[in-house]
């Protein structure tokens, strides 16, 4: 789509195109629950230049999906999420070398310990990579502090959890008790420990930078929210 409006504002919470109300692909109006949110949406629009690429529109993406997938069944979409945590990356450590077993530990257990003081939940650790289940009152318990937020969290978290592969980090992020970029790390600490063994890897890092502009925008995004 090419561009054909002139001026972007805000009002009543709504992004507007020549005062006319941007609206989902499904046609339902685009209602931001922040007016810092607002405003950064319009940003978007705004830096648009000949036509509309939604690569550069991440912020709409996620109002987009809060919108039209969340919203109309926000307890099941809640759920997929939740079920990360029945194999959250954190529960799986490396058996050796020794270095990496150190390095999971010294960035995974203080996690592992913000979800057991904040949540009173246990969870279980393994070496290797067969299945380790959860206690089934850990796994109700993250299920339900998933489904207390809303669509716009909800469509948030999404990103998170599903790019880095842990629950615990996603929830950390929402609830301030870790920052974006030192959880990123947490999330990719094996990659990186390959990438240092083995040397960097070229398309990896380019798939790795682009999962991590989508897990920048996602943090954004949250943050935009409180």
């Amino acid at each position: 789509m090419k561009r054909f409006w002139t001026d972007v504002d805000v009002a009543d919470g709504e992004v507007r195109l020549d005062g006319r109300p941007l609206r989902t692909p499904r046609r339902q109006p685009l209602a931001l629950p922040t007016p810092a949110l607002a405003d950064a949406v319009a940003a978007e629009w705004r830096a648009v230049e000949d036509s509309v690429d939604p690569r550069r529109l991440p912020l709409t993406g996620l109002a987009n999906a809060a919108i039209d997938i969340v919203a109309p069944d926000p307890a099941g979409f809640a759920a997929g999420l939740a079920r990360y945590g029945e194999s959250d990356l954190l529960a799986y450590r490396a058996e050796s070398p020794a270095e990496l077993v150190a390095r999971q530990a010294a960035a995974w257990d203080p996690l592992l310990d913000w979800l057991r003081r904040r949540y009173d939940v246990h969870v279980s650790v393994t070496a290797g990579v067969m299945h380790c289940a959860q206690p089934p009152a850990t796994v109700a318990r993250l299920r339900e502090a998933v489904a207390a937020h809303d669509p716009f969290v909800l469509a948030g978290l999404s990103p998170i959890v599903t790019i880095g592969g842990s629950l615990v980090a996603a929830l950390a992020l929402v609830d301030g008790a870790a920052a974006a970029p030192a959880l990123w790390d947490a999330v990719t600490l094996d990659e990186r420990w390959q990438e240092e063994r083995w040397g960097e890897d070229a398309l990896a890092t380019r798939a790795r930078e682009a999962r991590r502009a989508e897990w920048d925008a996602a943090a954004r995004f949250l943050a935009l929210l409180g």
